[in-house]
């Protein structure tokens, strides 16, 4: 109590001190604010415990689309590591020899849907083969033997709609050269339209974490301010304006939302620590076509500015509820 005593009546000196014109209005603002920075600092400091969970709380809340933002934009880059185009994969039969394919794919290349027309020899494919991890025995089992087929890539146009894909896939699939076609575009389409799903997801989850977090602010701000009750009427009777009575508690409420955010972006660098091992290993598995990606810089350092504008706007909104029935406008 008598830290409270102390806090009344230096913003009883503060107040009035700043009211004079001689010492000009930039002087009084900072001196006020000045004040009001090191209040709300104390009030945290007196209830450590409470300070710490709030702060938990909140950097759990915010850390939790952050976690899912970090998982999606790798499951992004994964669809791009195994294949960034809309290619479809013709295999001709076993019969077709170079001088077939070579005649197929340059009859392909005429048509006005069809962008590009690799070929890949069996000797290509089976070079691809043994750079993949698990299939070297095999291939040494096969010894001087190809089965391997040849392959035309084709790509349509990047102006095409997918209908249109679909209806060249049919029309390649007719082809007497042609044994089997595989449209790689069809399962990247998939993945396009989930991770479009998830990240929606992931940007309403934010929305109502942002909330919650801010719901929390302000039923802090509210308790703290029910318990200053006497404070805030002794601040009346010397004759404080409602904004300064309220500048703590806006303090308050950044510092909250500062540390909250700064303790977010500590724990998705903790799970981004955690997850590299792992990550290391399957990317492994793949040749290293794999990599993963953390949360880019600017992103995390923008998270406890975030979260301090959330913090205030819930003490804001909870000392406007509060304060504005009691307090002179």
């Amino acid at each position: 109590m008598s830290a409270r005593r102390r806090d009344v009546a230096a913003a009883a000196r503060a107040e009035p001190a700043a009211r004079p014109a001689s010492r000009g209005r930039l002087r009084a603002w900072r001196e006020q604010h000045a004040w009001c920075f090191a209040a709300s600092v104390r009030r945290l400091a007196e209830r450590p415990l409470g300070t710490l969970l709030t702060v938990a709380v909140m950097g759990f809340a915010l850390a939790l689309p952050l976690a899912f933002y970090l998982l999606l934009g790798n499951v992004q880059r994964l669809g791009a590591a195994l294949g960034e185009t809309q290619a479809i994969s013709v295999f001709l039969k076993a019969d077709r020899d170079a001088q077939a394919a070579q005649a197929l794919a340059a009859r392909l290349r005429g048509r006005v849907d069809v962008a590009a027309v690799a070929l890949k020899t069996p000797q290509q494919g089976l070079q691809e083969l043994a750079a993949l991890e698990g299939f070297a025995p095999a291939l040494d089992a096969l010894g001087s033997n190809n089965p391997l087929p040849y392959v035309l890539l084709v790509e349509p146009r990047p102006e095409l709609a997918r209908a249109a894909v679909t209806t060249l896939v049919e029309t390649l699939r007719t082809l007497p050269e042609a044994d089997l076609v595989q449209d790689d575009g069809a399962w990247r389409e998939r993945l396009g339209a989930l991770v479009g799903v998830a990240r929606r997801a992931v940007q309403l989850l934010a929305v109502l974490l942002a909330l919650a977090a801010l719901l929390v602010v302000g039923n802090t701000v509210r308790l703290d301010i029910r318990s200053r009750a006497d404070e805030i009427a002794v601040l009346q009777l010397v004759g404080a304006s409602a904004a300064f009575v309220r500048r703590p508690y806006l303090y308050e409420g950044i510092w909250y939302g500062l540390c909250s955010g700064a303790f977010a972006a500590l724990l998705v660098l903790l799970l981004e620590l955690a997850l590299a091992g792992p990550v290391a290993r399957l990317a492994g598995s793949y040749g290293g076509q794999l990599s993963f990606a953390g949360i880019a810089l600017p992103v995390l350092l923008m998270v406890p500015l975030l979260a301090a504008a959330l913090g205030w706007l819930g003490a804001r909104l909870a000392s406007a509820r509060h304060l504005g029935a009691t307090l002179p406008r």
